[in-house]
Formats: structure tokens, C-alpha cells, sequence
């Protein structure tokens, strides 16, 4: 393309770009079958209801008309639904009280070819469920997601989970549970997912597993189809875990590195190790570092303190350099590892 022609085709994709701002749920029905690609769409504060879909639009953004007073998705099966969006950014957005998820993301189904470059930041999430599998954030299918500076309160599934998604995002979240709900974990990788990191967040009671690393997937949702492992290359470091049945689960991961979290009075566990994918070919639990973490525990509430499944392969895990410390027991708080810790610290409160 010569240059002149290429600068009026740029000059003519700017221009195509529209802005709309919409004041009441009337004018966000009326806007949302005219959106295109590269359009902003601000939302005025207010109350508007869930069960909007959003499918094939790249390089769309939809935020808050005042950051400082996002308008509130109410009910409805999700909030927002939207299907191969690539580019999208949507921000400063509250949901409340779905029944399905709060914000879905997904490849319509395109196993194949995932959707790039999706943000998620200063979102709310309230009330999902609030019982059976119904999330927070749902994606399915992505790549290079982003998912930074949201609360995600009360959900009954997971607060995030991702199926198939690579090279992604988590930070400066907070997971809270709340009574009533069924979390079964605060976030969750699996189905072929990898390399996605979770950093500096906080998780509180967020379900019986605040991090699932990993999971249990029906092999027609792996993406990429084919894959012999739940999720692999994991990294989880600087969040702040209180509470749940346990920290951490690896559950059929292949590789991951855990690395200077705080952990916080775990219920019944420290962590798992477990293998719920046991087709032909999967590799079995592996490969994860445990280093620098600070564990917090009472020795009267904990069962055992890895709880290693059939399958897996605990040996391969590395335990380096954390500090453990049963408040109720100080002189018992070495734990019980599959394998020998390198420079562990012991007995004192690393708080």
C-alpha cells in the first residue's frame, strides 16, 4: 500500500470510530446493535439490568461515563456477555445478582483461534449465584487478558475462571466470600490454560480453594484441543490468602512457581496436590517451586498439611526458603512435606 493511500485508510478507520453516551437503559438498548469497531461507549451512573451481548466487535470500549460513580448492572443471567471481542476494554462497571456470571468472555465457541488482547479493570462484582457453578468473570478462549484492580464479592463457582487462556494477567484483586454463596474457589486455571500470572492480590474466604491451579475439564473444552495438562507455566506470587480450606491446590498442573505469598489460617490444609484429569497421556501433578511464602497456621485446625492425591507426582515439587508458623503450637510448626525442604524457617511469626 503506497503511503498516501495508507494514510487516508488510517484517517478514514479514526473517523469511522464513534462515541456514545447513554443516560438510561432505553438509550443502552437502542446503542448497542449500532456499535462497530473501535467505538467507545460511556455509560452514566444510574441502575441499569444485566443480559446484554456484545459478539464480534474488535477494539471496543465500554467504561463509566463518571469513574467515580459507575453505573450498576442488576440481575439477569450475566451481566455482559461478550463473544469474540478482541481488543476489548471494559472499566469501571458494577455488577449485582446474576444467575449466571457476572462478565463472560469468550471465542464463540472457535476453539482454534483465541481472542487477543482483552482488559478487565476497576469492575465490582457482587452476588453471583448464589449456589452451583456461576462466576464472577468467565473466560473462555483468550489471550493476552488483563484483569487488574477489580473486586469480585460473593459468587457461587469461581470468582475468576478461565478455561483454554494463555499468556495472561490477574493483579491487585480481592476475592471475598460471602455466607450464603458456594464458592468453590477464587480463581481457577484449567482446560489447556498457561502461563498466566496472579500477583498481589488478596483473597479472603474465598471458597475452599482460593487458588485452583488447575481443575477438572471435559476434553471437548480444552483449548488448545489436545493438550495433555490442565494448565502449565503457572505464577502466583505477593497475593495475600486468608482463610478457605486450603491455600493452594495444584490439581493436574505442569509447572508452576508459588512464590512469596502470604497465607493466612487455611482450614483444613496447607495445600493440595491432586489429579482430577485422568485420561490417557496426562501428565501427572508436577513440577511447582513453593518459595518464600510466609504460612500462618493453627496446627488444632489443620488435617495434614500437603494433601497429596493418587496420580500425581509430589516428588518433583520444590519447597525452598518459606517461613511456617503454627500460632497455637510454635515448636510444632515444621510441617510434613512430600519432599525435604531447602532452608526453611520454623517457629517464628513472620508477620
Amino acid at each position: 500500500m503506497k503511503p498516501v493511500v495508507f494514510f487516508l485508510f488510517l484517517l478514514l478507520s479514526r473517523a469511522s470510530a464513534a462515541e456514545h453516551v447513554v443516560r438510561s437503559p432505553e438509550e443502552l438498548r437502542a446503542v448497542l446493535p449500532k456499535l462497530a469497531e473501535g467505538d467507545t461507549l460511556r455509560i452514566a451512573p444510574g441502575e441499569y439490568p444485566g443480559g446484554h451481548h456484545v459478539s464480534g466487535i474488535a477494539k471496543l470500549t465500554i467504561t463509566a461515563l463518571d469513574p467515580e460513580n459507575p453505573p450498576v448492572f442488576v440481575g439477569g443471567g450475566n451481566a455482559w456477555q461478550f463473544s469474540r471481542c478482541p481488543g476489548l476494554s471494559v472499566s469501571h462497571l458494577n455488577t449485582r445478582g446474576q444467575t449466571g456470571n457476572g462478565i463472560n468472555l469468550d471465542d464463540g465457541g472457535d476453539l482454534e483461534h483465541p481472542v487477543e488482547g482483552i482488559t478487565l479493570a476497576h469492575i465490582e462484582i457482587r452476588d453471583i449465584g448464589p449456589q452451583g457453578n456461576h462466576d464472577g468473570i468467565k473466560g473462555s478462549g483468550l489471550v493476552n487478558l488483563t484483569i487488574r484492580d477489580c473486586l469480585i464479592e460473593g459468587w457461587g463457582g469461581q470468582g475468576i475462571d478461565l478455561v483454554g487462556c494463555h499468556r495472561s494477567l490477574i493483579t491487585g484483586c480481592r476475592f471475598v466470600g460471602k455466607e450464603g454463596f458456594s464458592a468453590s474457589a477464587g480463581v481457577q486455571f484449567k482446560g489447556g490454560c498457561s502461563e498466566i500470572v496472579v500477583e498481589k492480590c488478596a483473597f479472603k474466604n474465598a471458597g475452599e480453594r482460593p487458588l485452583n491451579l488447575g481443575g477438572s475439564t471435559g476434553l471437548a473444552y480444552f483449548r488448545p484441543p489436545g493438550a495433555k495438562y490442565e494448565a502449565a507455566n503457572l505464577i502466583v506470587r505477593e497475593n495475600v490468602i486468608e482463610g478457605g480450606l486450603c491455600a493452594a491446590a495444584f490439581v493436574g498442573v505442569d509447572g508452576a512457581e508459588f512464590t512469596n505469598n502470604t497465607i493466612l489460617f487455611p482450614g483444613r490444609w496447607i495445600f493440595r496436590i491432586l489429579q482430577e484429569t485422568t485420561e490417557p497421556g496426562f501428565v501427572p501433578c508436577r513440577n511447582v517451586r513453593v518459595t518464600g511464602n510466609r504460612i500462618v497456621f493453627r496446627r488444632a485446625e489443620i488435617r495434614s498439611d500437603v494433601n497429596v492425591g493418587g496420580g500425581t507426582a509430589p516428588e518433583s515439587f520444590d519447597f525452598e526458603g518459606n517461613y511456617w508458623f503454627a500460632e497455637d503450637r510454635p515448636e510444632a510448626s515444621k510441617p510434613k512435606l512430600p519432599v525435604e525442604e531447602k532452608d526453611g524457617v520454623y517457629g517464628t511469626d513472620p508477620r
